[in-house]
Order: C-alpha cells, then sequence, then structure tokens
C-alpha cells in the first residue's frame, strides 16, 4: 500500500498547491523591485512634444529664381518643374514626357541646362535656377530668343522654352570648350571654346524634340545668334 499523502496546509493557498514557490525560502532574499516602464514608447525614446506638429515630408529651401531669392517649403518627393509651375506660377518650362527624354522642361541650374523634371527640389537648396521667362532682361528679349522670332523657329510653341534654354546652356558650355560626341577627338578638351558648326549645334541640341519638325530653323536661328 503506498504512503499516505500528508494533510494539505489550509495556510499555504492555491500556491502551495501549484507549485509555488516564496523566493525568500530558496534563499533569494528579498524580491527585486519592478523596473519602471520607459517613457518614451516602446522604444524607450524621449517624448518629444513637437515631434507630433513635424512634417517629416516637407523641407524649407532658398531658390534664387530669375535673380529672386525664393523660400518655400517643398514635399520631399516634389520636383523642380513641379514647383516652379504649381508654386511658383512659372509656367513656360513643359512637362512634355516627365522622364527626362524630351527637353521641354529644360532650365539652367547654376548656369547649366537640366531636365527639371529630373531633379528633386529639395535637393537644390541655394541652386541659382534661371528659366524662360527670365532670358530677357531690361525689357528686351535675350538674342535667342530674338532669333527664333526672326527664323519662325517653331510652330505649336510647346517645345520652344526648353528649346531657348538649351541653346543658351549650348553657348556656354562651347565657351568652356566642353566637347560634344561630334567634337574632333583629337581635340584637347577645355583648351579654348568649341566652334559650333551646324553639325555641332544639332549634336547638342538633339535631346530636345520639337514634334513640329522646326529643326532646320531652330538650327539656323543659333547659328544667327552665334555670328
Amino acid at each position: 500500500m503506498s504512503a499516505a499523502h500528508p494533510p494539505r496546509d489550509p495556510a499555504a493557498g492555491d500556491g502551495a498547491a501549484s507549485g509555488s514557490h516564496d523566493p525568500a525560502a530558496t534563499g533569494g532574499g528579498a524580491t527585486r523591485p519592478h523596473d519602471p516602464a520607459p517613457t518614451g514608447g516602446a522604444a524607450g525614446r524621449p517624448h518629444d512634444p513637437a515631434a507630433a506638429d513635424r512634417d517629416d515630408t516637407r523641407s524649407r529651401v532658398t531658390l534664387q529664381v530669375n535673380g529672386a531669392p525664393r523660400d518655400l517649403t517643398v514635399d520631399h518627393r516634389a520636383t523642380l518643374l513641379d514647383v516652379l509651375r504649381e508654386d511658383l506660377g512659372l509656367t513656360g518650362a513643359k512637362k512634355g514626357c516627365d522622364h527626362g527624354q524630351c527637353g521641354a522642361c529644360t532650365v539652367l541650374v547654376d548656369g547649366r541646362r537640366a531636365n527639371s523634371c529630373l531633379l528633386l527640389a529639395v535637393a537644390q537648396d541655394g541652386a541659382e535656377v534661371i528659366t524662360v521667362e527670365g532670358l530677357a532682361a531690361g525689357g528686351e528679349l535675350h538674342p535667342v530668343q530674338q532669333a527664333f522670332l526672326d527664323r519662325d523657329a517653331f510652330q505649336c510653341g510647346y517645345c520652344t522654352p526648353g528649346q531657348l534654354c538649351s541653346a543658351v546652356g549650348v553657348f556656354a558650355e562651347a565657351a568652356a570648350g566642353h566637347p560634344s560626341h561630334v567634337t574632333d577627338p583629337a581635340r584637347p578638351a577645355g583648351r579654348g571654346p568649341v566652334e559650333l558648326t551646324r553639325e555641332e549645334i544639332r549634336e547638342r541640341l538633339s535631346g530636345n524634340l520639337c514634334r513640329c519638325g522646326a529643326y532646320p530653323n531652330i538650327v539656323a536661328a543659333v547659328e544667327d545668334v552665334i555670328r
């Protein structure tokens, strides 16, 4: 016959029956104080009362647009083209392909022509931007603008602002000695200006598409300016 179980002590409570133990009884000493919960959320970061008012999707930038400083708060996803057209009302630069393939959005950024549809506005903080609206000075058209009029170098006009800004950029590139794909490879780069022959003009403006096919008059207008 098996030995009888000892009588249960009512003072022990349910814990004794379920195998619970008292740390003091096993030599553990006093129980460890409960650690306070972190005050900064799940990661324990300090709570920032201003965080709720901060928008991490927008930033302040300053652009020099056509000679005037413009302080803007821009969405981090906004392109320079969108900011020029939607925020500043400068609608000369056009959205043609939105992939940098047609050149209709061409503007000058720090003196160099660029496809504004490919540039994030937030990355242009402090840049100098010239659009077609800023080419004329003192109430007079830029020489390339006048040449386009004289040569009737446009039809619908949609691509014309990009063509004009690109042509101005071409003048600066050639004057600085930057070669193109058709420049004589034997010519040392940067050694004096590159002569803008008709072949050079066609190559350098090849990134600006004209769906109306006004290319002959566009090239002729650029030639008029450099003569």
